[in-house]
């Protein structure tokens, strides 16, 4: 069965708000909880990330760690990784990366983050196009 993908689209722009709402599909997948992978770039956005998991919510708290070899253990029902997959995460994939990687299918949903920036919009709208060719129909929430 393929997986449920979600476009959420905000009107604002920056990174930060691509993340921020990242963090609030993280928090709402752990309180269900799900085992969740956070898929960034680079090491830079994975380290910001990390960061915004401990800030962005007054009494928040996401429990989480960072993958750096695939298949090692993470306790952690979030894990953070710029590629290494972690073994039993597969429950939700947070992609904060640029393409659909090829595992996105192991997961039982896939979340992707759209920010107001054109280059972003049109990132994703190729995105949306190659979930489509799948025969997925992703669902967007405008936020």
């Amino acid at each position: 069965m393929p997986p449920r993908v979600d476009f959420y689209v905000s009107g604002d722009s920056g990174a930060d708000v691509r993340l921020r709402l990242a963090c609030r599909v993280a928090e709402k997948a752990y309180l269900a909880k799900q085992k969740i992978v956070v898929l960034l770039d680079d090491a830079e956005a994975l380290r910001r990330f990390d960061e915004l998991l401990w800030t962005f919510g007054d009494g928040s708290f996401v429990p989480h760690d960072t993958v750096a070899q695939a298949g090692a253990a993470c306790d952690a029902p979030v894990a953070l990784t710029t590629g290494a997959l972690p073994d039993g995460h597969a429950d939700v994939l947070i992609k904060l990366a640029g393409a659909v990687p090829p595992f996105y299918a192991s997961f039982a949903r896939v979340a992707e983050f759209l920010d107001a920036r054109p280059e972003v919009r049109a990132a994703g709208r190729e995105r949306f196009k190659a979930y489509r060719a799948q025969s997925i129909e992703p669902q967007t929430h405008n936020l």
